[in-house]
């Protein structure tokens, strides 16, 4: 092989090492879409994305985004042209975004009880003061599907007139089809004794749990599709951007992650209707909302099995499953997101918000 044919290979082996060098120890650029801090409590922050519809044109039924606990929010806005957040913006959505933050040793004994019943109530109360409207809609997302749920049940009369729930991990009843249920058996794993010795469940923990669901697609193909399609700028974007939210791990309140695995996980308490919160039994046919559940069909951390039943319990007159090709986060951060999921929650919330 002449020397002069060598040196341009290896001078592209080159610069392909350097790019994957530098989208794995370097942090992408995300969270992008402007927005101002409106409200505070402890670790929590309320965000307004600021409108770039006129107010005449806009929807009249403000939007809150509530992201999982043990999970940066910004999965929400990932990236200009790629973001859900920008997408319901240009709609015409008031949208807010409740981010939890994260919880230090101080934290450990937060519950549902305090996130739902507490931290909630008065995010949507100053919601409510900035757009001065009586009504309003929730996203959840994941656990954050739980805490809306929780919050849709105990307050039916506090103006919430539309729940839209993502991959809602709420019915633990079938025990073959929950994955996660492998790792948090009481006969493997002692939940009091993970708790009194980290106080919060680390949020790196909780990250080899769902990435050991799927070990070759996420200790190996994830990175041989990087290394496949490192010359082609946009997907090298879309892996970096991704990546930055994967690593980004937040640890889980120490009560929290308790309930979710003694209450939920094992005991399918929130569906059998006997989940306790401030001393008040959740009782889903008090949610009166308009709901909307979207199911992930390939979703192997919520597997469709966990998101269906709520409907038959919930007391909403107006409610609708939409299900969606793809995994846990794919369905709403994925590729095919804006041509699917975005457009069908635009299409069913627009209608309901004015």
């Amino acid at each position: 092989m002449p020397a002069t044919v060598m040196t341009d290979q290896f001078a592209i082996l080159e610069e392909r090492l350097r790019t994957v060098t530098k989208v794995m120890t370097t942090k992408a650029a995300i969270a992008q879409t402007p927005k101002e801090l409106v409200w505070t409590l402890n670790k929590a922050k309320l965000y307004r994305y600021i409108p770039v519809v006129a107010p005449e044109v806009r929807h009249r039924v403000p939007l809150l985004l509530v992201f999982a606990l043990m999970n940066r929010p910004y999965i929400l806005d990932l990236r200009p042209g790629h973001s859900f957040v920008e997408f319901m913006v240009s709609q015409g959505y008031d949208v807010f975004l409740l981010d939890w933050g994260i919880p230090g040793p101080e934290d450990k004994n937060l519950k549902f009880d305090d996130y739902a019943m507490e931290y909630m109530p008065r995010a949507i109360r100053k919601l409510k003061a900035i757009t001065g409207a009586e009504e309003f809609s929730m996203l959840g997302w994941c656990i954050g599907a739980i805490l809306t749920t929780i919050y849709a049940a105990m307050r039916p009369d506090d103006g919430l007139r539309n729940l839209l729930l993502l991959t809602a991990p709420l019915d633990f009843s079938n025990k073959q089809g929950l994955t996660f249920a492998r790792w948090t058996d009481e006969k493997h794993f002692d939940v009091d004794k993970v708790l009194a010795a980290f106080g919060n469940m680390p949020g790196e923990m909780i990250d080899y749990g769902a990435k050991a669901l799927k070990p070759v697609e996420n200790y190996i193909f994830n990175y041989l599709k990087l290394w496949d399609n490192v010359d082609n700028p946009q997907v090298v974007e879309s892996w970096h951007a991704m990546n930055t939210w994967v690593t980004d791990n937040v640890p889980l309140a120490g009560g929290a992650f308790r309930q979710l695995i003694v209450d939920l996980y094992r005991n399918d308490r929130l569906m059998k209707g006997e989940l306790m919160i401030r001393g008040q039994r959740v009782d889903l046919s008090r949610l009166r909302a308009n709901l909307l559940t979207v199911i992930a069909e390939g979703d192997h951390i919520t597997p469709p099995c966990q998101s269906e039943a709520v409907l038959a319990k919930v007391g909403s007159s107006d409610k609708e499953v939409f299900r969606v090709p793809g995994g846990h986060i794919g369905i709403m951060a994925g590729s095919g997101a804006n041509k699917r999921t975005w457009p069908h929650i635009d299409a069913w919330l627009g209608g309901r918000s004015n």
